[in-house]
């Protein structure tokens, strides 16, 4: 059944008007989703009622904070039908998850190893493997692009070589919304003894995984994209494959014993969880991923679906614009790029501001991608949930006023 989108923005505080200002038309969630009441307020909830640091202490409180935060784990271990909570490592979000594994494999490689990555990757996603590259000696080879910006997979065999120890790909393109096929990545790297890492930070928010069966080693999201906290994030792996890797970072809490001479570590989460955890953002994360899993799956396409239509059509029809990505709804998310002949993309958003409309404008850290396509960047629009036809209009509005001024 449709959504009922004005229920759906009634949890959300930030659409309350606020000083007799107009409700703003959020199409930026592809960055960071807003948060609704229920999050906002179990963060707040265990701040006034249950904070103190876990693990450690044998007293009410400590020991409150400490069921709260191995709740929220397997609530999220859950949410991913991982096989064990052990499996869920909290961090800072995709970007510190993807830096971990890089640090982490980094003494398993040797001059002349290989990394497979594609030219749709966030530069979270891109970075982290040149530098290991530059402190490695390693070669970096990636799959390239179809003309619409999906990946062309027709060359798997010659970028995913014996040589390849690692293939780091995104599960769908920040900027046009296309979703990647990772079933032929993956038998791929299984058949060279290749480890996949899948920078998840776009499709997590759009409703429960199943990790197992996408059969990557390693699944990266944030969770401030998940309608949850900053500040907060999650890699996941195989708790054999996690146990097998040295900790990046030394600290508290991912230790077993501590000598002058050596340090024994802890077992995988704790391992990759030095200092003090984000207790509170992680008990704000599980309630965020229980109030995504509550949508119908269907009813959520069809509502993605519609307002994708309407959208995708309508910038058709203005003179000027030219859209980023596929211009067909298979196997792509609700997220939308475009550029205005002539305009630069911060200029097009401040019209949009003008509309009450809140959108992205710049290369989205994804430069590679950009360069592939011949332009510096776009204006970039996403929904979620909360979304309707109105937010669409307004945003199309905005966009023909653009296209009058700015051309």
């Amino acid at each position: 059944m449709p959504l009922d989108t004005v229920a759906i923005r009634s949890q959300f505080p930030v659409f309350a008007p606020h000083g007799g200002q107009p409700m703003t038309h959020y199409l930026d969630t592809a960055a960071t989703a807003q948060m609704p009441r229920r999050v906002i307020e179990a963060v707040s909830r265990f701040d006034s009622t249950s904070r103190a640091n876990v693990h450690r202490g044998v007293y009410r409180l400590a020991e409150a904070a400490t069921e709260a935060f191995d709740t929220a784990r397997r609530t999220i271990a859950h949410y991913l039908n991982a096989v064990s909570e052990n499996e869920v490592v909290f961090t800072s979000g995709t970007t510190e998850a993807i830096n971990l594994i890089a640090r982490a494999i980094e003494d398993r490689l040797e001059p002349g190893d290989e990394i497979a990555l594609t030219l749709a990757e966030h530069h979270s996603n891109f970075v982290p493997w040149q530098m290991l590259k530059d402190r490695r000696g390693l070669s970096l080879k990636a799959i390239p692009l179809q003309p619409n910006g999906r990946l062309d997979l027709s060359g798997l065999e010659e970028i995913i070589t014996p040589r390849c120890k690692l293939v780091a790909v995104t599960h769908c393109s920040n900027v046009t919304g296309a979703m990647t096929d990772l079933t032929p990545i993956v038998k791929r790297a299984r058949n060279v003894g290749a480890m996949v890492l899948a920078d998840g930070a776009q499709v997590a928010p759009h409703g429960p995984l199943d990790v197992q069966a996408l059969n990557v080693d390693f699944y990266a999201f944030s969770g401030h994209k998940c309608f949850g906290p900053t500040g907060i994030g999650v890699l996941w792996g195989r708790e054999e494959t996690l146990n097998a890797l040295p900790p990046p970072k030394g600290g508290g809490g991912m230790i077993r014993s501590v000598s002058l001479d050596e340090t024994t570590f802890a077992s995988a989460p704790a391992r990759f969880e030095a200092g003090t955890s984000p207790i509170a953002q992680a008990v704000g994360l599980a309630e965020a991923l229980k109030w995504v899993s509550e949508f119908d799956a269907y009813d959520l396409h069809e509502h993605y679906k519609t307002l994708l239509s309407e959208t995708l059509t309508g910038l058709e029809t203005i003179s000027g614009v030219s859209i980023v990505g596929p211009l067909d709804l298979r196997n792509r998310l609700p997220v939308v790029s475009f550029t205005l002949e002539g305009a630069h993309p911060h200029d097009i958003c401040q019209i949009l501001d003008n509309h009450h409309v809140a959108a992205r404008g710049g290369h989205h850290c994804a430069q590679p991608l950009m360069s592939h396509f011949g332009i510096q960047g776009t204006t970039r629009i996403s929904f979620a949930p909360y979304n309707d036809r109105t937010d669409v209009q307004a945003m199309l509005a905005g966009t023909e006023e653009a296209a009058k001024v700015l051309r």
